[in-house]
């Protein structure tokens, strides 16, 4: 019978055998790899649970095919089905450049307070990389999704709002800004950033990864940056005593070696942790950070192992969860069958686990990993690897769909 996955207390997530999932296709390529994708995901489903449990799919629309439909690119009725049904995946949305709207992917973070965006960075066997030793690659990051910058919190070069403002800093605050900048805030507050790290810790612990990384530019934005870094220290040692261990302690108190079932907390600078997810990755479990750096860092360590069609991601908030690729929406490929469903795949497979129907999840990772172990590969795969199989979008999926198995059932 299908029902409603219920969220208890921002934790326990209850779901019945048949969920109902609201899903959006999404611009562009959307409707490409959603089709894949979907075919992965039930099959999994399937053959997991041998026919006992099975996702209820709804569409529901945004972005160009909900102003076609409603006049509206993020309509009420979209809204109204996501928050009753709690969990959803879609697809990429487009954005447009310097005008226009804003995001839609934004509007649904803060409609939603999906205040975590978790971005998995795996290597998976036999994908071309730019890495000598790619497989070192296997970390989380965690994107404060609320604040920062992407508050859009801004005014436009020459506008009078913005001219108020310059005025403002420069009469009541001694600070010269240059006539017709324009002006953005970039907020971030003591509660944002300690429910993210709080999120991230209880994560790490949940799955025995071994430590968490602040990751900031707080030498220089020392009020929002810095600030970052030092909250998330103390939401590790007030509500955390015992379980996490600050780095410097490792040497003095444990001799260097972390106790089992601990987790070490340690912070980088945003700059120097480029270098180290390139040089040391394998020092590296969980990465929590602000949201301007989580974006920089999710979609440039994406390219480590694979590029963005290999790169999944999850907005997840106390309420609801919306799934989805890290990659945009790709117009000039829109149609085609042709891109990477791997990203979208791979969404799904986080929301399956969400669900806490770890079977099914764990099948489609063994299944598109074989399948790219056998070289059969779309064209932004197949251009980097000799002796491959050039395969379509919908092919791709189909060879996915057909490696499932092997697996646990239950």
């Amino acid at each position: 019978m299908e029902g409603r996955v219920e969220i208890k207390d921002g934790k326990a997530v209850i779901v019945p055998d048949s969920p109902v999932i609201p899903f959006i296709e999404g611009d562009g390529v959307g409707a490409d790899i959603w089709r894949a994708a979907v075919l992965v995901l039930d099959a999994a489903v399937e053959m997991a649970y041998s026919g006992r449990r099975r996702i209820a799919w709804q569409e529901v629309w945004a972005g160009e095919e909900a102003r076609k439909r409603y006049g509206d690119p993020l309509p009420p009725e979209t809204l109204q089905v996501i928050g009753d049904y709690k969990v959803a995946i879609k697809g990429p949305l487009t954005t447009p450049v310097a005008s226009g709207f804003r995001s839609l992917n934004v509007a649904l973070r803060q409609i939603f307070d999906l205040y975590a965006c978790i971005r998995p960075i795996r290597y998976i066997q036999g994908t071309p990389s730019p890495l000598k030793r790619p497989e070192r690659v296997d970390f989380v990051i965690f994107r404060e999704n609320t604040e920062d910058v992407y508050a859009g919190i801004e005014w436009r070069g020459g506008s009078e709002e913005a001219g108020k403002l310059i005025r403002f800093v420069r009469e009541n605050m001694d600070v010269e800004i240059r006539e017709g900048s324009g002006i953005g805030l970039k907020p971030i507050s003591p509660f944002a950033s300690k429910r993210l790290v709080r999120r991230a810790i209880e994560y790490a612990l949940e799955r025995g990864w071994r430590s968490v990384t602040l990751v900031h530019k707080g030498n220089i934005m020392k009020y929002t940056e810095g600030a970052f870094r030092d909250w998330g220290y103390e939401v590790a040692q007030q509500e955390f005593e015992g379980q996490v261990i600050k780095e410097e302690d490792l040497e003095d108190v444990f001799s260097g070696g972390l106790p089992e079932g601990k987790i070490v907390i340690k912070d980088r600078l945003a700059d120097a942790m480029f270098q180290q997810v390139l040089l040391k990755p394998e020092d590296y479990d969980i990465l929590v950070m602000p949201n301007l750096n989580g974006d920089y860092f999710s979609d440039a360590c994406a390219a480590q192992v694979g590029g963005l069609g290999m790169a999944p991601g999850a907005n997840v908030g106390d309420e609801v969860a919306i799934f989805e690729p890290t990659h945009g929406s790709a117009p000039k490929h829109a149609g085609q069958d042709k891109v990477n469903p791997s990203s979208m795949i791979l969404s799904g497979a986080m929301m399956l686990e969400y669900l806490d129907w770890i079977e099914a999840a764990r099948l489609i990772e063994e299944a598109l990993q074989k399948t790219i172990r056998a070289k059969t590969v779309t064209y932004d795969l197949h251009r980097q690897m000799r002796g491959a199989t050039l395969v379509s979008c919908s092919q791709f999926g189909e060879e996915v769909a057909k490696n499932l198995g092997g697996g646990k059932r239950t």
